[in-house]
């Protein structure tokens, strides 16, 4: 039995593009999520001839990103930036992604060690029973003149 190639045929991404409401399901957030993220310059659309925003399927993979850094607690305007240095209209590469992942795993670090921090000043404040707003580390931090 003999296999004939076909010829290639490049997809059209306009041909394969998604609705709002059809990208908010896959990635199981709000449409409204969709709109803010295309507002805030995170992902980009268009309008077709029915004037219904469009999307690339790429944007998947880069609404994954935005949800992932968000749990992580990484600011928008970090997102932002990180998409930014990306090819437009393309899914992020591997290598991409662990670049944009390990800016934001030292982030994460300062953050798990802030909160250690503040989780054993805490049980030290409950512990003592006193809640001095005078002395509390938690209370009043950086006041300087607290011992005056």
């Amino acid at each position: 039995m003999e296999f004939r190639k076909l010829p290639s045929r490049k997809i059209d991404s306009r041909k394969q593009a998604l609705s709002a409401g059809e990208v908010a399901k896959r990635c199981e957030i709000a449409v409204s999520a969709v709109h803010f993220y295309e507002a805030e310059g995170l992902i980009h659309g268009w309008r077709n001839n029915a004037n219904h925003r469009r999307y690339s399927r790429h944007v998947l993979r880069r609404v994954a990103i935005i949800k992932i850094a968000q749990q992580t607690g990484v600011p928008l305007r970090d997102i932002k930036v990180a998409l930014n240095a990306l090819p437009p209209n393309e899914a992020p590469t591997p290598a991409q992604w662990e670049a944009m992942s390990s800016r934001w795993r030292d982030l994460l670090d300062r953050k798990i060690h802030d909160l250690s921090m503040l989780r054993d000043q805490l049980g030290e404040c409950i512990g003592c029973g006193c809640l001095s707003l005078s002395a509390c580390p938690l209370r009043n931090p950086s006041d300087c003149l607290a011992g005056q």
